[in-house]
């Protein structure tokens, strides 16, 4: 089963609750942050509108940190994007391939939402939803959240004539359903992002399997070096003791008949 969020933008107060939950409940270090709320005003004065952006992981479908992930630290799991910090290498390409700029790094390691796998294992929600005061945050199965989506866009009309579900077909179809009042460039966030990026497709099918090539032939061949090596150094020993079994000295040559 795919699980989801659904975050209304239309209940949303901007209290910033979700964020100081999200820090407390995972125990974020100092400066890290998942949840971002981020203002920004639209319009042209004396028409000016105010507002914020939720800024948080989109769990795509088409996850492009997950594709460029050379160790499988970033992996799908129940439609979201789950990380595990162990498993990170520090390469930073999630952070470079992502077309929201989600993932951060922290002391080497990439370090981002991942729908607080543990505390939804053990029959929690998580933390944003839990304390999230207005309503406007939902977690569950993908497909009835985007159906209460859509049902809350279908009564929004007269009010917000813009009014849309953002995410349900987004890099692939989000884990992350959103309800935008206006069009998604008011809110910063991109139109039609790219599941996974030309780059990306050329680091996976390209540039990955060639230097996982190349140090697997540099393997195979310093272990044949290694082989090569032991067997001449072992026919060395054997010639040195057939010397010395023959009293030849080392370095000189057996005596022969005419010359004694």
């Amino acid at each position: 089963m795919a699980s989801a969020f659904l975050l209304d933008m239309t209940r949303c107060i901007g209290c910033e609750a979700c964020v100081l939950a999200c820090k407390a409940g995972n125990q974020l270090p100092v400066n890290t942050q998942y949840i971002e709320l981020i203002e920004h005003t639209s319009g042209t004065f004396p028409d000016l509108v105010g507002g914020f952006q939720n800024h948080r992981c989109y769990h795509c479908a088409d996850a492009a940190c997950v594709a460029v992930c050379p160790t499988g630290a970033l992996f799908k799991e129940d439609g979201l994007t789950r990380l595990n910090p162990d498993a990170c290498s520090g390469c930073g390409y999630c952070v470079q391939a992502c077309p929201y700029g989600v993932p951060k790094m922290q002391n080497g390691r990439s370090t981002k939402c991942d729908a607080c796998a543990s505390n939804v294992s053990g029959g929690g929600s998580p933390w944003c939803v839990t304390t999230c005061p207005a309503q406007a945050l939902e977690y569950g199965d993908r497909d009835e959240i985007i159906a209460k989506a859509n049902s809350r866009v279908a009564e929004l009309k007269d009010r917000y004539p813009k009014v849309q579900v953002y995410g349900e077909t987004q890099a692939g179809g989000l884990g992350l359903i959103v309800v935008l009042p206006d069009d998604p460039a008011m809110f910063d966030i991109p139109t039609d992002p790219q599941p996974v990026p030309v780059s990306v497709d050329i680091w996976k099918g390209v540039v990955q399997p060639v230097s996982m090539g190349l140090t697997a032939v540099a393997a195979v061949g310093a272990g044949v070096l290694g082989v090569i090596a032991r067997r001449n150094h072992l026919a060395e020993l054997k010639e040195l003791e057939a010397r010395e079994k023959a009293g030849v000295p080392a370095g000189g040559s057996e005596s022969t008949e005419e010359e004694q």
